[in-house]
């Protein structure tokens, strides 16, 4: 691992670096999520304006953004049912359904025009399985700066898939969210913090302003 030391200010080149905001949207984090207790936890920790921040920031200097939603038809079909995750979300009130407000990215994240949205029907990532390789690879990326949701499923699958595949990753701590919410410093720590970059929206932003 590479940085400039804890929490240090990020090697992210707007030229070769892309932001991927994982499962910001309404029915995740949103005031009517299926997940209450994560939505609420991203909005209150102020996790929701700094990953608005970073998007904001991004779009300021080029850095191509990309949002990942996480989504399901409404007779379920092509969806996982291998874990209870899975099984429980079907139950859930408030439902990921295509085409919904539910998985519409969430305010105050504002969506540019060139702005990639990446959806998913299947699986606990947004890389596995799914066009964000293929695009990040035309595009000419090589850093990949992850923001989002949970820290417990899937922002770790979105780390480990892209250091797999041979992305450098930077992980703003402050711009993730799980639950309870001392389970992300902790996974920050002893897992994140061993594969990617650790920074903060504020270090990563100044690191992009002065590439303006």
């Amino acid at each position: 691992m590479t940085q400039s030391g804890p929490l240090g200010e990020p090697d992210a080149d707007p030229a070769t670096t892309a932001l991927l905001t994982v499962e910001c949207q309404n029915g995740v984090v949103g005031e009517e999520s299926a997940l209450p207790e994560l939505a609420e936890q991203a909005r209150s920790s102020g996790m929701l304006a700094r990953v608005a921040a970073l998007v904001d920031a991004a779009h300021g200097v080029g850095v191509q953004v990309l949002h990942a939603v996480a989504e399901r038809r409404p007779d379920g079909l092509g969806a996982n049912a291998n874990a209870r995750l899975f099984r429980a979300a079907g139950r859930l009130p408030v439902r990921q359904l295509s085409g919904s407000p539910a998985v519409q990215v969430a305010a105050p994240i504002e969506v540019g025009p060139r702005d990639l949205v990446v959806r998913r029907l299947h699986g606990l990532s947004p890389i596995a399985g799914t066009d964000v390789d293929a695009l990040l690879r035309n595009l000419g990326i090589r850093t990949l700066v992850v923001a989002g949701v949970s820290s417990n499923i899937a922002v770790p699958n979105t780390v480990f898939d892209a250091v797999n595949l041979g992305y450098r990753v930077v992980v703003p701590a402050d711009a993730i969210a799980g639950v309870p919410p001392e389970y992300t410093a902790e996974v920050i720590r002893h897992c994140l913090a061993l594969v990617a970059d650790v920074t903060t929206t504020e270090a990563l932003t100044r690191r992009w302003g002065t590439a303006r």
